[in-house]
């Protein structure tokens, strides 16, 4: 079965920075793409970054420039380095992947401070 499982969550401060991480496991990690999203009080999922299994990165406008999604295959994880956080990057931020189906971790809260 597939299991995603995220930590480096916490509390900063508005400037800061935090690194999450998603340790995967029950997929051909190094063949799938990754992608992680996050979900705001009262607010829908958003789509944060993706990486192929190639390494090429995307990002919505909101983060581009802040965040980074990196993977080490050697480790089955995908990372999330964020920077220059701001209050509205107050989240709950989910792993996901999309082969052999649609799997989600269980989140990983970001609180940033004002």
């Amino acid at each position: 079965q597939v299991q995603l499982v995220e930590s480096g969550g916490g509390l900063v401060q508005a400037g800061g920075s935090l690194r999450l991480s998603c340790v995967a496991s029950g997929i051909i990690f190094s063949g799938n793409i990754m992608r992680w999203y996050r979900q705001a009080p009262g607010k829908q999922r958003e789509w944060v970054a993706t990486i192929s299994s190639g390494g090429s990165t995307n990002y919505p406008d909101s983060v581009r420039g802040r965040f980074t999604i990196s993977r080490d295959n050697a480790k089955n994880t995908v990372y999330l380095q964020m920077n220059s956080l701001k209050p509205e990057d107050t989240a709950v931020y989910y792993c996901n992947t999309k082969v052999p189906f649609d799997s989600w971790g269980q989140g990983t809260q970001v609180i940033v401070s004002s």
